[in-house]
């Protein structure tokens, strides 16, 4: 028996043999997976993957141009008809907010039903502790809740950072989150910004450097990606682009040596997530146009300059700064266009991807390879979460 198993496996080697005489064969290249799982993607499914949305973003029925409205609306179960618009528009991510989230129960109800949407999303959640964390703030769950950010760094050591982020990473694990939009990376220099504040650790950079880096050690421990923002640096700004139009007019040289700090020792560590700001850096740019959508900014200095490559969403693309001077489709192509890899929230979900496959069907606003340099990224931030 011995002898005739030895003999099929030398007669099975020669057979599989191709290599010439001269050498040892090389083994076979293995497949890789992104390139196969890419490869049998269509377009609509790759569009897909470029978004992250509301879940009220599949709800025909809901009309909503502020944010009160949608957040009044507290959908907090998947309906057939968020099905049905679902099967027809895959996505890549979910975000939920505070108005989805009722009770431990329903969380993990909602949650399991989004992850069997199609597009197989990520489920997304901002909970940066302190007076952002929609599960934390709510008195039905009994999780850790933390000052601020800004109280922690005050402390001056890291090890705090990394118990908030290694905490609040751990419930969020618990309830089925994938990525925490979270920590802010931004350092408060100015005291008159509106919508900052003690969301950064600190008005030091190296401080908040430190405090990040932990943070964000502390969500991979405990299996949830983090994600650092508002690039490149929303802290030195005098008005809140939930609202309308923000700036900083800092030189790119001025930016190095404080906003960059923090966002550059993330990136050294491995980062997997930059999200974008919708501040106007005319010093830097030489335009108005928000980061958001500006290539100097998100390739120029964030991919090239600084070496990230890992995926770069958008902040919220139904924020003022956005919606008050381009509709859905536009911003959505701007910024793809500039290099962003995920499109967060825009308003108008459906025009938006009706707008990315017109741009690579029609018109080669964008092109097909573009689309799938993105979904690389995505895909593979997808396999790290989920191995």
């Amino acid at each position: 028996m011995k002898r005739i198993l030895s003999f099929t496996f030398v007669a099975w080697a020669l057979v599989s043999c191709t290599c010439s005489n001269s050498g040892p064969c090389a083994p076979n290249p293995q497949p890789d997976p992104i390139e196969e799982q890419l490869s049998a993607m269509t377009l609509r499914e790759k569009v897909g993957q470029l978004f992250c949305v509301r879940p009220e973003s599949f709800d025909t029925a809901l009309e909503w141009d502020t944010y009160e409205k949608v957040a009044s609306y507290q959908l907090r179960e998947v309906t057939p008809q968020m099905l049905k618009v679902n099967a027809e528009y895959p996505v890549g991510g979910i975000i939920l907010f505070a108005h989805n989230i009722d009770n431990p129960d329903q969380l993990d109800t909602l949650v399991k039903h989004l992850k069997a949407f199609n597009g197989s999303p990520l489920l997304y959640i901002d909970e940066e502790g302190g007076r952002v964390a929609r599960i934390a703030n709510n008195d039905n769950f009994q999780v850790k809740k933390y000052v601020s950010m800004g109280a922690i760094g005050q402390t001056g050591d890291p090890a705090n950072a990394y118990e908030c982020g290694h905490t609040i990473g751990t419930y969020l694990k618990r309830y089925g989150l994938d990525v925490d939009l979270a920590p802010v990376a931004d350092v408060n220099t100015n005291p008159r910004n509106p919508v900052i504040g003690p969301r950064a650790f600190s008005d030091d950079p190296k401080l908040a450097a430190k405090m990040v880096v932990q943070y964000l050690k502390g969500l991979k421990k405990a299996g949830v990606a983090g994600c650092v923002k508002h690039f490149p640096g929303h802290g030195d700004t005098q008005t809140d682009t939930h609202f309308g139009y923000a700036q900083t007019g800092k030189t790119w040289e001025e930016m190095l040596s404080c906003e960059m700090v923090p966002f550059k020792a993330a990136i050294d560590n491995g980062v997997p997530m930059v999200m974008t700001a919708h501040i106007a850096a005319p010093a830097v740019t030489g335009t108005n146009e928000p980061a958001t959508l500006s290539p100097v900014i998100l390739t120029d200095k964030l991919r090239k300059e600084l070496g990230f490559n890992g995926v770069i969403i958008t902040d919220g693309m139904s924020m003022g700064a956005i919606t008050r001077q381009y509709t859905p489709a536009q911003a959505t192509l701007l910024s793809l266009q500039a290099g962003a890899d995920i499109v967060l929230g825009p308003k108008d979900f459906m025009p938006a991807f009706d707008a990315v496959v017109a741009a690579v069907e029609r018109d080669s606003t964008l092109t097909e390879a573009r689309i799938d340099e993105s979904v690389r990224r995505i895909l593979k931030l997808k396999a790290q979460i989920r191995q």
